[in-house]
């Protein structure tokens, strides 16, 4: 098939709902962009409860969605659609991936790809005998393995595991929602992302101590799951969930913005997320904790500032000028805008593609007899 018009089947972890995940709006703007290159894109999707009553996004209106209840459905209906799929792509943390990975192995007559979002997590699962979404068997079985991850990790997959094909696929931002807005900010310092146990102590110590000793200054944390029991100071506002469509006024007030990573992602580094990309695109200062691999993405000092301790914190909210706040955000902004739209993946994938169906083609030849 012309390569202008491929057709592309996603079974993701959800496109229809942003609930504590990040998976979705990075699925809506790689999918968008694909369908404005004229590919057609079918996401199937399992209708889970706790998205079920929480979807912002129930049709997404760039590629036709369907919801279905479990394996012995997806088995039933759909076998065809994954047959004549020029592209099958399964992404991390889709509910009973392994079963659902081998179906896609099994019936897809195309490419298939699995799309780790969460790299760094997968390999220490696999380092823990937990399978949950994808077993060490079937990595050499996917054509393609796209990596959020960067760096090393990628040798890793191929040398170790197996993978024919191993790519780095980082997260991107929408560039059509996220963007610089002139707003007065109602916040020092603000921070987006889902309660998580190992990011909560650099949380504490990056941020939420500073707001401690600067009791003058505003802070906000944003994003669900949080414990009740936590206790929060009386200058830190507290959003419970923030939709993706409130993401970039959310950015645009404030004068800068935390980035706090998951432990997994800093063990194995060059990992961006996409809230990084989403700050950037919106020109606001971000103050990250250190991984291996940061300075890949944006100069350290001149495009991000990184905090290792709070009294660092408190110097970038106190000793930097407007100016060079400004300057800072504005750098950062136009790094991501050359190399991190959700547009720039589009090509990505497609590029990947185009190698895949080559290596196959080769490895099919190889085969005969």
């Amino acid at each position: 098939m012309n390569p202008s018009s491929l057709n592309i089947v996603i079974l993701g972890l959800s496109i229809t709902s942003s609930w504590g995940n990040g998976h979705a709006t990075t699925f809506r703007g790689l999918v968008r962009e694909l369908g404005k290159k004229g590919h057609k894109i079918t996401f199937l999707e399992r209708n889970v409860p706790w998205y079920a009553s929480n979807r912002d996004l129930p049709q997404p209106p760039f590629c036709e969605t369907i919801l279905y209840e479990n394996l012995d459905e997806l088995k039933g209906r759909y076998t065809a659609l994954i047959e004549t799929a020029d592209l099958v792509i399964v992404g991390s943390y889709t509910p009973e991936g392994v079963q659902v990975g081998r179906f896609v192995i099994n019936s897809a007559k195309g490419v298939t790809a699995f799309y780790d979002i969460d790299t760094p997590v997968t390999m220490s699962k696999m380092e823990r005998d937990d399978y949950e979404y994808l077993h060490p068997s079937q990595i050499p079985s996917y054509n393609l393995y796209l990596s959020f991850t960067g760096g090393p990790v990628l040798k890793t997959l191929e040398l170790s595991y197996g993978s024919p094909m191993a790519r780095p696929f980082y997260c991107s931002f929408d560039s059509d929602m996220y963007f610089p807005e002139p707003r007065q900010p109602k916040w020092d310092l603000g921070y987006l992302g889902t309660y998580s146990e190992d990011r909560q102590p650099p949380l504490q110590r990056l941020m939420l101590d500073t707001a401690f000793r600067m009791p003058s200054q505003r802070f906000v944390v944003a994003g669900p799951q949080y414990p009740s029991n936590l206790l929060w100071q009386t200058n830190v506002e507290r959003i419970e969930h923030l939709p993706p469509a409130r993401h970039r006024e959310f950015y645009n007030s404030q004068r800068f913005t935390m980035n706090i990573t998951r432990a997994d992602m800093i063990r194995t580094g060059y990992s961006p997320s996409v809230r990084l990309f989403e700050a950037a695109a919106c020109g606001i200062p971000i103050i990250s904790d250190y991984w291996e691999g940061i300075d890949q993405f944006f100069e350290i000092d001149g495009e991000i500032l990184i905090s290792r301790s709070s009294d660092d914190t408190v110097h970038y909210l106190t000793g930097i000028s407007e100016v060079e706040r400004n300057a800072i955000g504005e750098r950062a902004r136009k790094k991501v805008m050359q190399f991190h739209t959700a547009a720039h993946r589009a090509d990505e994938l497609l590029n990947y593609y185009s190698e895949a169906v080559g290596l196959k083609r080769e490895q099919e030849l190889l085969s005969e007899p």
